[in-house]
């Protein structure tokens, strides 16, 4: 039997959506001014950006149905995201849930937190090395980084079909 979804829930999930989605883009672009609280300036936008918008809303998407189908199904359900350009995603949604903020104390959830939490400066050595630990000890919390070098298999395989293809 299908039911249909209230009209309430339905706005609950989209505003959820929606807020996860606007946290994420602050993650990816804003390094200050969270809140948007006076016109968006140059120096209020991330000299260089990390993870990419486009993953970010079919995640945010994915995890707010799963949460739904937890729930009203009582599931213990674990949700596994490859390593990549979701990290704002998931990173939103743990701050949403409040998971986040016990493991960082200093990101709260009020405007004080969302700027502490998009105020990390990246250690632009440790970035050009690619090492684990991108972000300067002195920020709010750690960026960490899985290098997985996707660009580089994506372009071989592509050369690969290619080549099969259109020998």
């Amino acid at each position: 039997m299908t039911t249909s979804l209230s009209t309430d829930l339905l706005r609950k999930m989209n505003a959820y959506w929606r807020a996860t989605n606007y946290l994420s883009v602050g993650q990816i672009y804003l390094l200050d001014n969270p809140l948007l609280l006076e016109s968006l300036k140059r120096e209020h936008v991330k000299p260089r950006l990390l993870g990419h918008w486009g993953t970010s809303p079919g995640l945010n998407f994915l995890y707010v149905h799963l949460n739904r189908v937890i729930k009203r199904d009582d599931l213990n359900m674990l949700h596994i995201t490859g390593p990549g350009h979701g990290g704002p995603s998931l990173v939103a949604l743990a701050y949403l849930e409040g998971t986040y903020s016990e493991v960082y104390p200093n990101i709260s959830r009020d405007v004080e937190g969302m700027q502490n939490h998009l105020g990390i400066t990246l250690d632009e050595a440790a970035n050009a090395t690619n090492a684990c630990q991108v972000s300067t000890a002195q920020g709010p919390c750690a960026v960490e980084v899985v290098s997985t070098n996707e660009e580089l298999i994506i372009a071989r395989h592509c050369d690969c079909v290619m080549k099969t293809s259109h020998p």
